[in-house]
């Protein structure tokens, strides 16, 4: 299986997303000081479904 979170990283930079800090085990906590919109990013994103959720909380369209 392919590894989405560069991918997902990748686009969330592009919108505006920072990474603001490390959570715990694996996941980055991504802002948007514009939008004010936060989301959860895990480290190893298997699943099309999993990263699609991240940007639906991101404000952003699916793209996987």
């Amino acid at each position: 299986m392919v590894d989405l979170s560069p991918a997902l990283r990748r686009l969330l930079q592009e919108n505006g997303f920072v990474l603001v800090r490390r959570g715990k085990g694996d996941h980055e906590i991504w802002r948007n000081e514009a939008t004010g919109r936060q989301t959860v990013v895990d480290g190893k994103i298997k699943s099309r479904h999993t990263a699609n959720a991240a940007l639906k909380q991101a404000g952003l369209p699916k793209s996987f």
